[in-house]
């Protein structure tokens, strides 16, 4: 089981890899992939089959608007002589 899921876990990281920090939709994105995978565990492990959909939902939720919260203020320009 856990060689089958290495893939898709290798594609999710190349994918958030790729992200620009500055961006708040690329934060978004990012914060809901890691909320929903979070939730989903996390609701399989305590409610079973419909909880981890409820917990992919609600961390989808949480991590995207933790995502766009959390965008840090681009610096500003270097100066140059």
């Amino acid at each position: 089981m856990s060689k089958i899921m290495l893939l898709p876990a290798a594609a999710l990281v190349l994918g958030l890899a790729a992200c620009n920090p500055y961006n708040p939709a690329d934060r978004a994105l990012g914060g809901a992939a890691i909320g929903a995978g979070a939730g989903a565990a996390t609701g399989a492990a305590i409610g079973g089959g419909p909880g981890a959909a409820v917990g992919a939902g609600v961390g989808a939720g949480l991590g995207a608007a933790t995502g766009v919260l959390t965008t840090p203020v681009p610096p500003p320009p270097p100066y140059y002589r």
